[in-house]
């Protein structure tokens, strides 16, 4: 099982980072402080560290770095509230294989986390910039988005629900799933965003496009 160290003080965001990996399959621990973080990494076989820079007891950055100096090469992620360039480039120049900054979409950071455990095994992950369900193409690369000969115009909210959607098809997507991936953990969980951006998406592809699902979520059709 591949295992993850969340070095993170905050409980809320520690406990949703557990909970979310753990339904992925990884194996979790939290480190709550620079220290614990330190000595777990260096102690136990992990094979990916989300590191918080704002760590009671010993910095991030600190952290990083003895773990570097020390040559140990697991793959580190930052997670931060730390959004200036120079924080990221102090973060990247001190070890850091990824920087992801708070708020945060839990889908991102997966396909992060995802990125370098394959980089970390040497497998060259494909591209994929074309997804295609039934008439609907989203080209990822150009941003745009055509049911048959049809181009549609979406928001970034629009078009990164939509993204969702066609990587999953048939499938029933929670409106939590939908909220994470959207607009991030942190969002209050008792909107209705969710279900006002699936009726526009219906007025532009189509009201059969997304089927509703009652008490569950929403599900694309593929014909």
């Amino acid at each position: 099982m591949t295992r993850i160290l969340i070095a993170e003080d905050e409980p809320a965001i520690a406990n949703f980072l557990e909970k979310k990996l753990r339904k992925q399959g990884f194996g979790t621990k939290i480190a709550a402080d620079g220290y614990s973080a330190l000595y777990e990494s260096l102690s136990h076989n992990f094979d990916l560290l989300i590191l918080d820079l704002g760590l009671p007891g010993k910095d991030g950055v600190e952290v990083m770095e003895e773990l570097r100096g020390q040559g140990e090469k697991i793959p580190i992620v930052i997670l931060t509230a730390r959004t200036e360039v120079k924080d990221r480039v102090a973060g990247l120049k001190g070890g850091a294989d990824d920087y992801v900054t708070k708020p945060f979409s839990f889908e991102e950071l997966l396909a992060r986390i995802n990125l370098r455990l394959r980089s970390r095994q040497a497998v060259t992950p494909e591209p994929e910039t074309i997804l295609k369900v039934g008439e609907i193409t989203l080209d990822l690369h150009s941003r745009t988005v055509n049911t048959g000969d049809r181009n549609i115009h979406l928001s970034n909210q629009e078009f990164i629900l939509l993204e969702n959607f066609m990587r999953h098809p048939d499938r029933v997507l929670s409106r939590e799933e939908l909220l994470n991936y959207v607009w991030g953990y942190n969002y209050d969980c008792d909107s209705n965003i969710v279900d006002v951006y699936v009726g526009y998406l219906r007025k532009k592809l189509g009201r059969d496009a997304i089927e509703t699902v009652r008490g569950v979520g929403y599900r694309l059709r593929t014909g």
